[in-house]
């Protein structure tokens, strides 16, 4: 009689994991993405090359996990998920957030390598771009769309416009603007500056204080 019994592999060690992508992240600030194969990468881990095999098909996809991994906070799409629960207004929870992030000296070099690779390497950039930042931009415009349905917004206010400003004057703040490494309070007042000036552009105005030049009525 033939057995049906299936055999089973030994299961995925966490451990390894974690370990895999701590030395592809190292490697990959270190030295790019070219530094950062798998054959260094299993040696830095220290383990086999079979096993990254299993786990990633290549490079850039471990890469990517590797880069998403290294932002160990709540990610923002929870948080403006949540943004009708209980609990801390939302601003003050993306800040709290965006201030870690943007305060963590590795996520800075992980941000600029990743620019920097964009050249030779765009589908990594593209690839990162796709699988996180666009669907976290989903959430953040539909969660502001909503607020603007609800006339907490103005309504000709252009959403898109605001998300690219805000993150565009944080990646200065983060990458450029001397201030800012190594200064948790530089980090935190250059954020709740760019956070305040997008609530201007977004909020909805009661009242115009001033009359456009040529509407005056002529007589």
């Amino acid at each position: 009689m033939t057995s049906t019994r299936r055999t089973r592999g030994r299961p995925r060690d966490p451990e390894a994991d974690e370990q895999i992508m701590r030395a592809a992240l190292e490697l990959f600030v270190e030295r790019g993405v070219e530094g950062a194969n798998f054959e260094q990468i299993a040696k830095r881990a220290g383990v086999a090359k079979v096993t990254i095999y299993r786990r990633w098909s290549s490079k850039e996809e471990l890469l990517i996990q590797a880069i998403e991994q290294a932002r160990t906070l709540v990610p923002e799409e929870e948080i403006w998920a949540a943004a009708d629960a209980q609990g801390p207004p939302l601003d003050e929870r993306l800040m709290d957030s965006w201030e870690r992030t943007f305060g963590d000296t590795r996520f800075r070099a992980v941000l600029a390598q990743l620019i920097g690779s964009s050249i030779g390497y765009p589908s990594l950039l593209a690839a990162y771009r796709e699988q996180y930042i666009l669907p976290r931009r989903r959430v953040i415009h539909a969660a502001l769309e909503r607020a603007r349905r609800e006339g907490r917004l103005a309504e000709e206010a252009d959403i898109d416009a605001v998300l690219d400003m805000v993150v565009g004057a944080a990646m200065y703040r983060m990458l450029i603007d001397p201030a800012s490494p190594g200064d948790p309070d530089a980090t935190s007042r250059g954020l709740a500056d760019i956070v305040c000036q997008a609530e201007r552009l977004l909020r909805r105005t009661e009242h115009r204080t001033a009359t456009p030049p040529g509407a005056e009525e002529q007589t």
